[in-house]
């Protein structure tokens, strides 16, 4: 069902909220004739679920399966769609030091001689496995548009990243047809272009998780993305000593410095990848990395409620 808001100068913001990828979807386009919106977005809708199943590990005759399958045995020609998409992956895993991966290890024994799946299969998470399921384990040949994973049980999955791509997918096909303005929200991360139906910018604002109400910036966002990783709370146990914080996905230690980190970039893609593994880097490392990039742009909460911001927003 669409929600519709209405202004003086006849265009309104049309909505539709659903599930999309497991996650709540709201896709908003600008614009003054309910059935062509309606159309517009469902050919969003369309594109998303697109992305989805191009992803998926799950499908006999997917891509992502014939890749993680082959695993230690043989490259695997690749959808040049996902090519792309693992070669970022690949960069951004560079540049955060392995904090961003796609990769992961699976138990060997849940697969047969023939590497189907035998079992319930399960993540190593001993050191040596960490090792073995490594970004820098994925050869990519650009020539023949190959992708080899080293380590059989190694394998590769988007779950940190596939949202964010189908946003910007999505926003791409609405673009092309003739949508100027529009915001997706993917599970509470935003991507807008254009502006809002009074003209102006498309604006956020970024809450302190536990003070909601309280905004601390008020950050125009127009045709860009912004998405945020709060860091919560675990709890874990090494032998009776509890282990409070979040864990750091290779190395094992709890990170508390860090409460939320909001990234602002030109994509959806990036900001969605970058947000998490900033969280792992820390406050002083994050920041760091941020503010040597063009085009991106972060906040971060620590634990103390205090707020630090990159070199291109100021509060």
């Amino acid at each position: 069902m669409l929600a519709v808001k209405t202004l003086n100068n006849n265009l309104t913001t049309y909505k539709r909220t659903l599930r999309l990828m497991g996650d709540k979807f709201e896709i908003s386009v600008v614009g003054n004739d309910p059935l062509l919106a309606d159309e517009q977005i469902e050919i969003a809708v369309d594109e998303i679920n697109r992305v989805e199943k191009l992803l998926s590990a799950f499908s006999d005759d997917s891509n992502i399966n014939q890749i993680n399958r082959n695993a230690g045995i043989a490259p695997v020609k690749a959808d040049g769609e996902i090519f792309r998409l693992i070669s970022r992956a690949l960069q951004i895993s560079e540049l955060t030091y392995g904090t961003f991966d796609i990769t992961y290890l699976v138990d060997n024994n849940a697969y047969n001689n023939d590497n189907t799946f035998a079992g319930n299969q399960t993540v190593k998470t001993a050191p040596y496995s960490v090792v073995l399921a490594n970004y820098q384990n994925v050869v990519l040949d650009a020539a023949t548009q190959t992708v080899f994973l080293k380590e059989k049980g190694m394998r590769i999955g988007f779950g940190a990243n596939s949202r964010g791509y189908a946003a910007d997918r999505a926003k791409y096909v609405l673009q092309m047809n003739g949508v100027s303005s529009g915001v997706i929200n993917a599970g509470g991360d935003l991507l807008t272009w254009g502006t809002q139906p009074d003209f102006e910018p498309w604006t956020v604002a970024a809450a302190d998780p536990e003070q909601r109400n309280q905004p601390f910036a008020d950050l125009d966002i127009s045709n860009l993305a912004f998405a945020t990783s709060v860091n919560t709370e675990k709890f874990a146990s090494i032998g009776n000593r509890p282990l409070k914080g979040s864990i750091h996905a290779k190395k094992g230690f709890p990170v508390s410095e860090i409460k939320s980190v909001s990234i602002v970039s030109p994509t959806a893609e990036l900001a969605d990848a970058m947000a998490t593994p900033v969280i792992n880097i820390g406050v002083n490392g994050g920041m760091y990395l941020i503010n040597q990039l063009n085009q991106i742009a972060c906040i971060i909460i620590d634990d103390q409620n205090r707020v630090y911001t990159s070199k291109d927003i100021s509060i």
